[in-house]
């Protein structure tokens, strides 16, 4: 490939046209400029010239007049700043210049303008730049390309978009120093625009989690009017927004506002309730800002600052500069260039120069005035021989070296990618392409290189405005910012003592309302900020065990909160228990129950051969008694913590023996009745109902409980169950019956058995035996009857453990109606009346009596 230096896009200039437009005429081809050339404050001829513009004034006044075209502005308030840019970039020049290694044999030029801080007056220097403009004469041609190849500059954001705009579509490189605006990194819009500093985009990202660090959720925002300030403070709105930081004003300002709207500005600030302060503004705003707080004695803030004013020393020196001790952000990393300082400082080769410029630069440092027929008055004069022993100013103050050596960079870099060209590595001869890919090590040994979009690797450095015992402001370093690194590492801080506004060693709270303690959550105030709510306790059964949280989370099931709803802890469970009082109530009870029915069976069983036992079918009496002990028994089940098989054997124990219990009555009765029928003459009965026919009828009555029972077991068993639902703080363990069908039809048969027990008991009352045991039998079901249909209501509406202790007591008082009904009358005959205990008693006819 062709490795001769050719420059896409500077045939185009040939036809560029100048500031502001060329006219030309029909007799004559030649162009004429439009307006008064623009002439460089410092030049210096070369084989390859570079451009500088920087602002050598701040501001600029615009003469009336009515002539045409118009004079140009006139710049005022010298900037002594821009000129160590200036000074920086001729020491980088110059330090090429004289190098060996890097553009041999090639000597750079520099033509540098004054700005003056004007959108309008840096086009102008821009376009000159491109066009060589100071040069045009009156029979210049318009054919001659641009003489520079790059442009070092300028400082503020909204300049450099101004000047990239302008000549960003001829790709000549714009490399600044110190124009952060994130916007600027839009190479569609900016596709020649480079910069050597980090875009905002990773400063107003730093600053939202310094923020979120300290705790600070309401804070006010003061932004620079211009694309500076109010793209920066977008972007720091944007990332506290997602951080939860709510700004309780936005605010911008300018150094140039008139007095009633910095008023305003004020006022916002004492209506409101932020104690924190972020400043995203220029040290030149931040300056004037600093007067007019001192004037209203606006203290007790605490300021976040960002790169532009946070680390200028100047600032920090200026009259109302205790307001901002304390002050907080990120600056520049810091850096140094060896042998930078004592050039700048040499001024005497300055004023040597022969640079108009520096007459007026050399009348600001030393605050005289060279001798003319203007001479001050109450000024001294300049001898040109002054030196700066003595002399404090921003000048001499080399503190801000980390921005000097931004543009020594820049410098460098655009120097490595013409070498880059001359050597023809990439085999691509498009300079801007060079200078993206371009990658070196300056001789401090920093790397320097851009991204894709043209910026740096973003890295700052947290520092902290601390005033010192001799009232001075010392900005120190407390920690760092690397966007290389994960976010939750990003933001590190030194192991160095903090001092927040007026002094404190507490971080300032400024939040609108106060954090939530957990057990609430936070409700929005309506019309109100996110940040501004309220505390409201969580719901039973709701915790929220973390501070500000917003929602409350729901314990699980079996779990509950406790009283501070702060943690979810397991819930009491509830059962009848054989260690509670009614546990063991019902245990004794169902104790004393099996006791007294063991004690009547052993009565019967030794008084088995007298009259009344054998009258009243002693068989069907053991076996009534046998079952009435497994009855009483069977209670014994229902207490105690519920498992899948005592579940099972609960229900089943109940439903069979009560049954083998009623069915035993049952065969009782039938027998009264048909002794009664045998008596009669002819009647033959006995015989169809005796001995075998009895057990057969108790067998099979108790082998259809038993079927059911088997079928409800097999299809839909009953189970342990934690019923949540009756207690929000309690967990109720029970059993669930399963088959609601199955339990009701065990319970169902049993009452159908009582039923029809007790209509032939009734039936037999009155039969005419002395000692008629169908009478017992009918108080006996009476009472069973009534236990087990009060049972049914009460058993429904009874809660927890007492639904299970109203069962066991059914269980119990029927079971205590049949004995007693039953088996004591006999037993107190057999006891205490012996000689009733007879057959001839027993076969004598009792006095007519109506029940």
């Amino acid at each position: 490939m062709d490795c001769t230096l050719t420059w896409k896009g500077l045939a185009v200039l040939i036809t560029v046209l100048l500031a502001h437009g060329l006219r030309t005429r029909a007799d004559n081809p030649l162009c004429q400029q439009w307006g008064r050339p623009e002439s460089p404050q410092l030049l210096k001829d070369g084989d390859i010239m570079l451009g500088g513009i920087f602002s050598f004034h701040n501001n600029w006044e615009k003469e009336l007049s009515y002539a045409h075209p118009p004079p140009p502005l006139k710049c005022t308030n010298l900037n002594l700043r821009s000129f160590h840019y200036a000074q920086t970039m001729i020491f980088a020049v110059e330090e090429i210049n004289n190098s060996t290694t890097l553009l041999p044999n090639i000597t750079l030029g520099y033509k540098v303008y004054d700005s003056c801080g004007s959108v309008s007056m840096a086009v102008k220097a821009a376009l000159a730049l491109a066009n060589q403009q100071h040069d045009l004469t009156a029979n210049a041609t318009c054919t001659k390309p641009a003489m520079v190849q790059a442009i070092i500059g300028e400082t503020s954001s909204s300049l450099c978009i101004a000047i990239s705009s302008s000549i960003g579509p001829f790709y000549i490189p714009v490399v600044s120093h110190f124009a952060t605006c994130a916007c600027l990194s839009d190479k569609s819009k900016y596709p020649s625009f480079l910069r050597t500093i980090p875009s905002d985009y990773y400063q107003s990202r730093a600053l939202a989690q310094l923020v979120k660090h300290f705790g600070w959720t309401w804070v006010g925002a003061i932004r620079t009017d211009d694309d500076y300030g109010n793209n920066g403070m977008a972007t720091f709105s944007e990332i506290a927004q997602k951080l939860g930081i709510c700004i309780e004003y936005s605010v911008p300002f300018y150094r140039t506002y008139p007095q009633e709207n910095i008023l305003r500005i004020i006022e916002i600030i004492k209506r409101s309730s932020s104690r924190v302060i972020v400043a995203f503004v220029s040290y030149m705003d931040m300056d004037v800002l600093l007067q007019e707080l001192l004037k209203h004695n606006l203290t007790g803030y605490q300021w976040i600052g960002s790169e532009s004013w946070i680390s200028d020393t100047y600032t920090a020196t200026v009259r109302g500069h205790h307001l901002l001790n304390g002050a907080i952000g990120f600056s520049i990393v810091k850096a140094k260039v060896g042998g930078l300082q004592t050039c700048i400082l040499d001024v005497l080769r300055l004023n040597s120069s022969g640079n108009t410029i520096f007459k007026e630069f050399w009348e600001a440092l030393f605050e005289c005035k060279f001798q003319s027929q203007e001479d001050a008055v109450n000024r001294r004069v300049c001898t040109g021989q002054e030196n700066l022993s003595g002399v404090e100013n921003t000048y001499t103050d080399m503190s801000q070296m980390q921005i000097l050596n931004n543009v020594y960079k820049g410098v460098y870099a655009v120097a490595h990618a013409l070498h880059e060209i001359f050597t023809c590595r990439h085999g691509n001869n498009e300079f801007l392409q060079y200078l993206k890919k371009v990658r070196f090590k300056t001789k401090e040994g920093e790397e320097v290189y851009f991204d894709e979009k043209g910026d740096p690797m973003a890295k700052y450095d947290l520092v902290n405005w601390q005033q010192q015992d001799d009232g001075q402001i010392h900005i120190i370093t407390v920690g760092r910012y690397d966007a290389s690194f994960p976010t939750e590492k990003q933001l590190i801080l030194n192991n160095v003592s903090l001092v927040w506004a007026q002094n404190a060693k507490q971080v300032p709270k400024s939040v609108c309302s106060e954090s939530c303690p957990p057990g609430t959550r936070k409700a929005v105030q309506k019309g109100k900020p996110v940040c501004c709510y309220d505390c409201v306790p969580c719901a039973e059964g709701e915790i929220s065990n973390a501070t500000d949280s917003i929602t409350c989370t729901q314990c699980h099931p079996e779990y509950w909160s406790s009283q501070n709803k702060d943690k979810c802890i397991l819930k009491k469970t509830e059962y009848l228990s054989y260690a509670e009082i009614m546990g063991i109530l019902l245990t004794a009870v169902s104790l004393i129950g099996t006791g007294i029915t063991s004690g009547v069976a052993i009565i019967f069983f030794r008084y088995k051969n007298t009259p009344i036992v054998r009258a009243n079918n002693s068989e069907l009496s053991f076996l009534l008694l046998f079952s009435l002990t497994l009855c009483f028994l069977c209670s014994l089940t229902f207490i105690g913590r519920p498992s899948q098989w005592s579940c099972m054997l609960r229900h089943t124990a109940f439903g069979v023996t009560f049954v083998l219990c009623i069915s035993c009555v049952l065969g009782k009765t039938i027998v009264v009745l048909m002794a009664f029928r045998a008596t009669l003459p002819g009647s033959n009965v006995m015989k169809w109902f005796g001995p075998p026919q009895q057990r057969l009828s108790v067998l099979a009555f108790t082998l259809i409980q038993v079927l059911i029972c088997v079928l409800w077991l097999t299809l839909s068993p009953p189970f342990p169950n934690k019923n949540m639902k009756y207690y929000k703080d309690k967990v109720i363990l029970e059993c669930d019956v399963g088959s609601a069908v199955g339990f009701w039809a065990v319970l169902g048969y049993i009452g159908l058995l009582s039923l029809m027990c007790f209509v032939l008991a009734f039936l037999a009352r009155k039969l005419p035996d002395n000692f008629n045991e169908a009478k017992f039998i009918t108080f006996s079901m009476l009472i069973f009857c009534a236990v087990w249909i009060t049972f049914i209501p009460a058993y429904v509406s009874s809660p927890g453990k007492f639904t299970v202790a109203v069962e066991i007591f059914a269980i119990l008082a029927s079971s205590f109606g049949l004995l007693f009904c039953i088996f004591i009358p006999k037993c107190y005959i057999i006891l205490f009346k012996p000689e009733k205990n007879t057959k001839k008693f027993l076969m004598g006819k009792m006095p007519t009596k109506s029940m």
